[in-house]
């Protein structure tokens, strides 16, 4: 492993993620933050809000942000590790051009990027890097020195990601009746994306049939799965499914739903289920509505035993994994040689985006990646 205290040349980390609402005044503004662009109308976005409306307004992501905060933060000073950490979001506030600017005015110059996606996709990898290339150029239009920016490559089989969920799977297991535990099923479920993005996803050579996106999350799942196995001495039966689909009916996106799901394998006689979101780093809103809510309220109509494993959020060994990342990163930089940590069948990913890696539908600047014009 790299020298554990040696950042150099980065010299700040920034969380960058998707933000959410803080109050029922908040949610139509996030959300039209979200949708712009796309034509949305009101309407609709009142109905959307009711999924937050029904948790008072509030998205539980920005205090999620800010307890990952907390546990970095304390493994960095307990490593003696000296970076210090910025928070900025896409939707809502902190806003990332204003915490860029903070950044800049803090004399940051070499910044080094987290964003709360493990997988590769657009939404999740290069909707972010355009993120930091639309910041980036509004800084330049105020005439500030801008920073170089890099970022983190995907962690979805870095094993202090990895061992949570298996540790939530395990416990979730236990926590089934015994006579239906040896014969529960693993849901692992991820966002749902259109088809079309899905298939490409990563690189030009990984994409087509769900590119690096479903290749990602099986990979992840078989490990678990694997885990699990060895953990408990049962060979439990998965399967990859999707929710919090959003787009229009004509429109293919991955499947099954979770839902959808749920009513097969009780038609198929399976006794028991447990639903392992291994696409999400925290228990954000899609969670807490399209899992706790919508898909437990189908497991208790159909009389169907289902526990849902736990996200990272801010475990331990998931700061000491992003601090183990950052110091990776920062070896290559200077150009060390440095053996990846990850598992799996994939090995690590690449620490910079190529050209032609997870295509926007309108091409856009991106920053952090082989084509951004801000080398």
């Amino acid at each position: 492993m790299p020298d554990a205290r040696d950042a150099t040349p980065y010299d700040a980390l920034l969380l960058l993620s998707f933000g959410g609402p803080e109050g029922p005044d908040d949610v139509i503004p996030f959300l039209e933050n979200v949708t712009r662009g796309r034509g949305i109308p009101t309407e609709r976005l009142k109905e959307v809000g009711e999924h937050y409306f029904l948790f008072g307004g509030v998205s539980p992501i920005n205090d999620q942000n800010r307890a990952l905060l907390d546990a970095l933060r304390k493994d960095f000073a307990e490593h003696g590790l000296d970076l210090p950490i910025y928070w900025g979001n896409r939707n809502w506030a902190p806003y990332l051009t204003d915490t860029l600017r903070e950044m800049v005015a803090d004399g940051r110059r070499r910044i080094i990027v987290l964003a709360t996606s493990a997988y590769a996709s657009y939404s999740g990898c290069r909707q972010y890097r355009e993120n930091l290339a639309d910041s980036l150029a509004a800084l330049e239009a105020e005439g500030l020195e801008l920073p170089k920016v890099d970022k983190l490559r995907h962690y979805f089989n870095h094993p202090g990601f990895l061992e949570p969920m298996i540790d939530g799977v395990v416990e979730s297991l236990a926590d089934l009746p015994e006579d239906v535990r040896d014969g529960a099923h693993i849901a692992f479920s991820t966002h749902s994306i259109p088809t079309a993005a899905a298939d490409s996803s990563g690189p030009v050579e990984e994409q087509g049939d769900g590119g690096a996106y479903v290749e990602q999350h099986l990979d992840v799942a078989q490990l678990i799965a694997d885990a699990v196995r060895e953990r408990t001495g049962v060979d439990h039966p998965w399967q990859l499914v999707y929710q919090s689909r959003s787009g229009a009916p004509h429109i293919p996106w991955l499947e099954p739903d979770i839902c959808d799901h749920l009513e097969e394998r009780h038609e198929a006689g399976v006794p028991a289920v447990v639903i392992a979101p291994i696409g999400f780093v925290s228990d954000h809103m899609e969670v807490l509505y399209d899992l706790d809510t919508e898909a437990k309220a189908k497991a208790e109509e159909l009389g169907l035993p289902m526990r849902r494993s736990a996200t990272v959020g801010d475990d331990p060994r998931f700061a000491a994994a992003i601090r183990d990342l950052v110091l990776e990163r920062a070896a290559v930089e200077r150009g060390q040689d440095v053996t990846p940590c990850a598992l799996g069948a994939l090995g690590a990913d690449h620490n910079l985006c190529p050209i032609g890696c997870c295509p926007a539908r309108a091409p856009k600047p991106a920053a952090a990646g082989a084509d951004s014009p801000y080398a």
